[in-house]
């Protein structure tokens, strides 16, 4: 039957390139036939993707792909798409021609600017992936990609090890609760340290790295890797005949061919068993029920059953290696995502409980595609999606019509009949379906998930890992500390700009569109300097319009330093109706906390004898007057607003109220002695030991301040705090400074006050008195 079965795949063509397939295929490894008793060249060939969209959950993976800048994220996405059958060619960033780089800034820029969805399918598994962004200024790309993924590959340069951005996703995986592969790249990289990253990972990101694999050779003469699971070797022929990284050999490590080899991994395998056995006690219970403990005896299967509950269990990151750009370890790594990260049914168990087989997605990106409009990416958690189907959508309390269903290629898209659970999919026709929505059948189904949701809590049954509501949170947005003016070149062009910023709005939540009160003008403010110039581009070339932006500026904060209490009357006739209304507010500082803002009522008075619509009035009126400070006009924080007495007459208006609200806090303010507080970057300058006395010169000009001094290889990485107003161009000067040599990456730290002589520097700056 093998035998058969062999000849009639050797004679069959592939129906999209009409190829005819040689070597060895079974329909459970997609691709190729392993004997591990001999040493043979496995020719791979890839099959097409039809395997239907609602395959069985289990075969699902939805993973993303994340790392600090120039890892090696979009190279390792575009191996996967190749090896996968996706794609026919190999796609390189520095060529501009990859598929989820399609943004002509991110082609030009040779960077990710905004996540892009994928699937591709690997070994009878259907692969949801995202690629996201590793620059700073997009970190909300990543952000709301994590949300809906079930596990990520983590990429790290194995020359560089943890770096700054890594730390932000890793802390936005951990927040999120995602298992984890960690692949260093670059092996073949000068200064590459397979042991310098393990230690990295577990001093800097306080994980635990097991590693599966080691490399054999460093540097240039990296050739392949040790599979420690399996006590194999896979290698990779060098030359132009290897073709594109397809053909590789792997051979069954013996003490006979290799005593010293052999022992090495040994050891290695050893270590690894004797690791997961302390953390897997299913494992350990295993091995100690043998007559004779012998971890030669260990099967890879018991190892990778192990690896695959720890990983979900979050408790170890099993860590990979290779080089995607030399086309190395990419199909291992796809191997170990099947193998070791979670499908959707081993997690968000809590809404699948709540909503049975009704519809619960995510709506977790948005993008506007000229011919088809907004394209709404959907993770769907429960139920089944179909077009022409009406939804609701619980956050703005509407019912949305798709009218198509598209699976997701980058920017290419392939209409579907269906999607089911576990997937991710783009729907098209919806009008008022934001970023951070939930949508769910109907709203009865809501009701009945909200009904049950409240039954478990009743029960007392153990909440650990259920969401405790039945709609999902909103992304986690943080405030941008850039800001510059925007208008069109012509007053004609006024109404297309304003549409074109509604829709760069609805697509990325970190930007932020108001109009000035006193200028009219429109302010744009964004996550950075690249975020507003990418978002300027758009505006020129997507949508054709010519528009004059003011100088970049920096978006400060005010706050109060002393108590003070103020009282406001605000007397009005306005047509035939009397408004009057006398507010007596108190206001404090307080410590720097997650809300900013805090407001109640004294001791004094109570919510019956105001009345609830004459307090929400108040409350409107002070959050209104704290975005504007008396000193320069910036929001107000770290404060606390007491309502002490209000007293309104027959008919005033929640308005005229809000009103002398705001008027007797602007009052307070102006009364409370403000001060600036100033944006600070945590910032990590990778330089040489002989550049470092003019980098940290520099620094010193520039009120920086050195946390610490690491020593990487060759490199020195300078670790420090600085004022964001003294960054604003200093790419160009540390280019200039250390010859081209050094790098750096800046990230939004805090807000601290600023002494009195910088204060009124800024001041005079901008105000000009």
């Amino acid at each position: 039957m093998a035998n058969r079965f062999f000849r009639r795949l050797v004679a069959s063509k592939c129906a999209r390139c009409g190829r005819t397939f040689s070597g060895l295929w079974t329909s459970a490894d997609a691709g190729y036939l392993l004997q591990r008793d001999s040493v043979q060249r496995i020719s791979i060939r890839l099959k097409g993707n039809k395997i239907a969209p609602d395959m069985d959950m289990s075969h699902i993976r939805n993973i993303g792909i994340m790392a600090h800048i120039d890892a090696g994220k979009t190279t390792t996405t575009e191996r996967m798409l190749y090896y996968s059958g996706t794609t026919k060619h190999l796609g390189d960033v520095d060529d501009g021609d990859t598929v989820t780089d399609y943004m002509p800034q991110e082609r030009d820029r040779g960077i990710t600017i905004t996540s892009a969805a994928v699937t591709f399918f690997w070994k009878e598994h259907r692969i949801n992936l995202i690629d996201t962004p590793g620059h700073v200024d997009f970190t909300v790309e990543v952000e709301r990609s994590l949300r809906v993924l079930d596990g990520a590959i983590a990429v790290f340069d194995a020359s560089q090890g943890v770096e700054a951005q890594t730390l932000t996703v890793w802390r936005q995986a951990n927040r999120y609760g995602i298992p984890r592969l960690a692949f260093l790249n670059k092996m073949d990289k000068a200064n590459a340290d397979f042991e310098l990253c393990l230690a990295s990972i577990r001093d800097r990101l306080r994980a635990v790295p097991v590693p599966l694999q080691m490399p054999i050779g460093q540097h240039r003469t990296f050739s392949g890797i040790v599979d420690v699971v399996t006590m194999e070797t896979v290698t990779w022929q060098p030359g132009a005949t290897d073709n594109a990284g397809r053909t590789y050999t792997r051979e069954t490590i013996t003490e006979r061919r290799d005593a010293e080899l052999w022992l090495r991994v040994s050891d290695a395998r050893i270590r690894l068993i004797e690791q997961l056995m302390d953390l897997d006690e299913e494992l350990a219970e295993a091995i100690l029920e043998q007559d004779e403990i012998d971890f030669s005896k260990v099967s890879p299967e018991m190892v990778a059953a192990a690896l695959r509950r720890l990983t979900l269990e979050q408790k170890i990151v099993p860590v990979l290696c290779g080089s995607s750009l030399k086309n190395k370890g990419v199909q291992l790594l796809m191997d170990a995502v099947n193998a070791y990260l979670p499908a959707p049914d081993e997690r968000h168990q809590d809404l699948v409980h709540l909503y049975g087989d009704d519809l619960c997605a995510y709506a977790f990106k948005i993008i506007h595609d000229k011919q088809r409009g907004a394209l709404v990416f959907l993770r769907v958690y429960s139920g089944s999606l179909k077009p022409q189907s009406a939804i609701y959508n619980a956050n703005r309390d509407c019912t949305e019509r798709i009218s198509r269903l598209l699976w997701v290629l980058a920017d290419n898209h392939r209409e579907v009949p269906s999607m089911s659970a576990g997937n991710i999919a783009v729907a098209v026709g919806m009008k008022q379906t934001a970023t951070g929505d939930t949508l769910v059948s109907s709203k009865s189904a809501l009701k009945a998930a909200t009904r049950a949701l409240k039954r478990h809590n009743k029960s007392g049954a153990d909440p650990t890992g259920f969401d405790q509501v039945a709609v999902l949170g909103s992304l986690d947005v943080p405030e941008p500390v850039f800001f510059c003016t925007i208008e069109p070149a012509s007053q004609a062009y006024q109404a297309d700009l304003d549409r074109a910023l509604r829709c760069l709005q609805r697509e990325d939540p970190s930007l932020r569109v108001r109009t000035d009160i006193d200028t009219g003008q429109t302010i744009l403010s964004g996550m950075g300097e690249l975020h507003l110039e990418i978002i300027l581009d758009r505006i020129q070339k997507e949508y054709k319009i010519e528009a004059q932006v003011g100088p970049l500026q920096i978006s400060y904060r005010e706050r109060i330093t002393r108590t003070t209490t103020q009282q406001t009357t605000l007397d009005r006739i306005i047509g035939n109706q009397h408004h009057l209304a006398t507010i007596k507010l108190s206001v404090q500082p307080k410590e720097e906390s997650s809300e900013p803002i805090t407001f109640d009522l004294s001791s004094d008075i109570s919510m019956e004898h105001c009345g609830t619509d004459v307090v929400e009035a108040v409350r409107n009126g002070v959050m209104s007057a704290c975005q504007q400070g008396p000193l320069i006009g910036f929001p107000v924080l770290d404060i606390h607003v007491s309502l002490e007495s209000v007293e309104t007459s027959l008919g005033t208006a929640p308005a005229m109220i809000a009103a002398c609200a705001s008027q007797c806090l602007h009052s307070a303010l102006n009364n409370a002695s403000c001060q600036i507080l100033e944006p600070m970057m945590s910032l990590e300058i990778v330089t040489s030991e002989a550049r470092l006395g003019d980098v940290l010169g520099d620094l010193n000009s520039r009120r920086g301040q050195v946390i610490a001094i690491e020593t990487r290889d060759d490199s020195r990485v300078l670790v420090a705090r600085t004022p964001l107003s003294e960054m604003m161009g200093y790419s160009t000067s540390l280019r200039s400074l250390t010859s081209g040599t050094a790098t750096f990456s800046l990230e939004f730290s805090n807000y601290e006050p600023v002494d009195r002589a910088e204060q009124d520097r800024i001041v005079r700056r901008l105000t000009g008195l």
